[in-house]
């Protein structure tokens, strides 16, 4: 006779304790067309030309995709002058992550990131067994320093956003460098350049020639924020043979679907769009950084397509902020699971709601103040 005593299934305690991902807010109840600035999407959207290769793609729908993705390898090869072999290519660079974490963690590894790196680095490494490691920023900055004093015998990965989610800083290839020459040999170092297409600053690089020349450290990268195809999930990663080799063993057979694969090599192809969408940004984020300051936001300095507005250190003006915009149809995301309440972050929009955001900004602060 079975037992009585209630007994289910029960997942790994690591996993339970993981805070479960809550992306930025698409909708408002009651507010139709609402400007959705949270998710730090590409202002222009995808290239025609990717739109144009989805769309064609629609006909083989009952043809299981190229397991290998052979053709966006090799598109990714010859945009970036990369060996075809060290790339791989993941259901958006969030796979590739988590990968990363389950081929290379063992249970009581340590995973170090920086204190506000992005949340999916916590959650691989948790999800694999590991034990996340934060290490102290300086004004909302990756310190090599910090992050060197917290590696110990049990540190096997280290994740680097740069520039960084959610505050939009960066490090200077020197200091990419430094951190990696610092680490042991058997630690692997993630550098997630998400957002490297919209950097301007001659120090900056985003980490190819790393990942080319040290035998612990993989480049990530997103087709999700210059390419507009943040619906389609699709990434890659460069990295030494071994490393592509051990993700190769574990990932899904199909993990890329088919439309994805076509929309990405046309994408590459278009380079006047992925032109027009960095002139957009060139233009409206320093304009945007200085309307919101002059209305005494704080706002952090950005090389991406994104601020992090700051407020009082209560986090109140912030919710308060929050809410107001909303109502008003501006969507922005919240920062407190970032351990950061008082802040907001916005995406660089397409003009309407760039200024129009702004106006909504100053009618609130004017309200606040009056």
């Amino acid at each position: 006779m079975r037992n009585t005593v209630h007994v289910r299934p029960r997942p790994r305690p690591e996993i339970m304790a993981i805070d479960v991902y809550v992306p930025g807010k698409s909708r408002v109840a009651g507010v139709a067309n609402a400007h959705k600035l949270s998710s730090n999407e590409s202002a222009l959207g995808p290239s025609p030309k990717a739109v144009e290769a989805f769309l064609r793609s629609a006909g083989e729908l009952s043809l299981y995709p190229d397991g290998s993705a052979v053709a966006l390898r090799e598109a990714i090869g010859h945009r970036f002058g990369l060996e075809t072999s060290r790339v791989i290519c993941g259901n958006g660079s969030d796979e590739l992550l988590a990968l990363l974490a389950h081929a290379f963690l063992q249970p009581g590894d340590e995973g170090l990131y920086s204190e506000y790196g992005f949340l999916e680095y916590p959650i691989s490494i948790r999800a694999a067994g590991g034990v996340p490691v934060a290490a102290n920023e300086i004004d909302r900055t990756a310190n090599v320093d910090a992050m060197l004093e917290r590696i110990s015998a049990r540190t096997k990965i280290v994740y680097l956003a740069n520039p960084n989610n959610p505050t939009g800083t960066y490090l200077p290839f020197s200091e990419l460098k430094r951190l990696q020459a610092g680490l042991p040999l058997d630690s692997l170092f993630v550098i997630d350049a998400a957002y490297a297409e919209y950097v301007a600053q001659n120090d900056y690089a985003a980490g190819i020639e790393l990942a080319s020349t040290c035998e612990n450290v993989v480049m990530t990268r997103t087709f999700s924020k210059i390419h507009g195809l943040a619906s389609l999930r699709l990434g890659w990663a460069y990295a030494p043979e071994p490393i592509i080799d051990a993700v190769n063993r574990i990932r899904g057979p199909f993990n890329i679907n088919g439309p994805a694969l076509a929309a990405g090599v046309a994408s590459l192809a278009d380079s006047a769009h992925i032109e027009r969408s960095l002139d957009h940004n060139r233009r409206w984020l320093p304009w945007l950084c200085e309307a919101i300051r002059d209305l005494g936001i704080g706002v952090t300095p950005s090389v991406t397509n994104f601020l992090l507005l700051d407020f009082d250190e209560s986090g109140t003006t912030a919710r308060k902020a929050d809410a107001f915009l909303s109502s008003r149809g501006f969507i922005l995301r919240a920062m407190s699971a970032y351990g950061l309440p008082n802040c907001l972050r916005m995406t660089v929009g397409d003009e309407g709601a760039n200024t129009s955001v702004v106006a909504a900004l100053t009618e609130f602060m004017s309200d606040r103040n009056g």
